[in-house]
């Protein structure tokens, strides 16, 4: 993104704001009535009878109570009008106009109704954010039980066994790395604004709107390394991707808008190589054998475990699935109901792909029956972030939005058909 990129988007993240206020004011108007003067904290803490507003479990959902807890039965309008008035209204970002109009004709006709993950619980004491609009690479799940994921300046880790969460970096204040390594300084930074984040296994990687990275092993006390990768005008990190070499050694690699693709050994802090475009960089991601590496200038893309066939969003509401061995054309063209695929995530095993929309809707596809079958997954909010747990067990979407902003659980489908016999 250009500088003038940078305003361009600047001015929809306010359009995406206002449009997320008015949707609230329209469920708050009804939620609330004439005679309730609840103030949004208000709004987020009590219910109609001034309880705590618990989460929602899969029980609960079973019985027919919404997954996010609005009360659909005490408006003035049916979910199903709202959910229409949504698909109407909503705005999707777009740097070619009528991009959108023009993609339907080449997507598939994919069948929907199948479920591959159940829903768990909606957890409403976790509420993540996004500062860009675009980037939406922000929960990170590094078991079925651990999920990671950014609040306005906090990182938490919630776990789904105790429904706790706990503070494990604030960027509010000054951050400054605890260890001392060859030429770097102890300066750090202060109210680092987080764009994307990484976590996996033991090691988190925040980047920042001026090129900052923030590194941290989470079973070491502090912050490991700071660094400020360049000091362009249009430094925003866009994306990072944490893996390791072949000799077992720990990377990662930072995609930013000044069109830089760095490299960083963090086994001597250390930035091993630079690699720089004639465009600004939106993601990087590293094939699973290590030996190619996908570089894209606009959405973020996902590799599917054989090494062979990857991903792209786009903003035209596409998902489009390539294979390297012949790139002249896209192996299969998915369609999304909103805006452009912001992000892109394949199961460990390789059997499923979900794919999220900026807000309201994520995908999931079966990859073993070459996309055909979908799950859609339907709720209200702007998407921060999905992950899957590396068990492929565990499915997380976190959800920004001012009132009904939570993290939602979903666990694998299973036929357990032996077990029928004991029923």
């Amino acid at each position: 993104m250009s500088n003038y990129q940078a305003e361009e988007d600047a001015a929809y993240m306010d359009h995406v704001d206002d449009d997320m206020e008015d949707v609230d004011d329209d469920l708050d108007d009804d939620f609330h009535g004439d005679d309730m003067a609840a103030s949004d904290s208000d709004v987020d803490e009590f219910d109609y009878s001034s309880n705590k507003i618990a989460d929602t479990s899969a029980e609960q959902a079973r019985k027919g109570k919404d997954i996010q807890g609005i009360p659909w039965d005490r408006l003035s309008i049916t979910r199903e009008k709202y959910r229409q008035t949504r698909l109407d209204q909503y705005k999707n970002y777009e740097n070619v106009p009528n991009s959108g109009n023009s993609s339907g004709k080449d997507c598939m006709a994919t069948q929907k109704g199948a479920i591959f993950y159940d829903f768990w619980r909606n957890s409403r004491s976790i509420k993540s954010s996004i500062l860009h609009f675009q980037l939406r690479n922000l929960v990170w799940a590094t078991s079925k039980h651990d999920v990671y994921l950014m609040s306005q300046f906090l990182v938490s880790h919630y776990s789904t066994l105790t429904s706790g969460k706990h503070e494990v970096l604030n960027v509010q204040g000054h951050v400054s790395p605890s260890e001392k390594h060859p030429g770097s300084l102890l300066e750090g930074f202060t109210k680092t604004q987080v764009s994307t984040l990484a976590v996996k296994d033991k090691f988190l990687v925040a980047g920042g709107f001026q090129g900052e990275l923030i590194c941290k092993h989470l079973d070491r006390p502090g912050v490991s390394f700071c660094s400020r990768t360049t000091y362009d005008d249009n430094a925003i990190t866009n994306a990072i991707e944490i893996y390791n070499k072949p000799s077992g050694a720990l990377h990662f690699t930072a995609s930013n808008n000044d069109c830089g693709v760095r490299d960083f050994d963090m086994e001597t802090y250390q930035l091993v190589n630079y690699f720089r475009f004639l465009w600004p960089v939106n993601h990087t991601s590293l094939s699973p054998d290590g030996k190619l590496l996908t570089i894209v200038g606009d959405n973020p893309e996902a590799w599917h475990p054989d090494g062979l066939t990857f991903s792209t969003g786009n903003q035209d509401k596409t998902c489009r699935v390539w294979d390297i061995r012949n790139l002249s054309k896209s192996v299969a063209v998915l369609r999304g109901n909103l805006g452009a695929i912001r992000s892109i995530r394949y199961t460990s095993d390789g059997k499923y792909m979900a794919m999220a929309e900026p807000a309201d809707f994520v995908h999931v596809y079966d990859v073993s029956k070459g996309y055909e079958t979908e799950q859609e997954i339907d709720f209200f909010g702007e998407i921060s972030g999905i992950s899957c747990s590396p068990d492929t067990e565990a499915l997380f979407i976190g959800v920004w939005d001012r009132t009904y902003g939570s993290l939602l659980e979903y666990g694998r489908h299973h036929n357990y058909s032996y077990l029928d016999s004991f029923m």
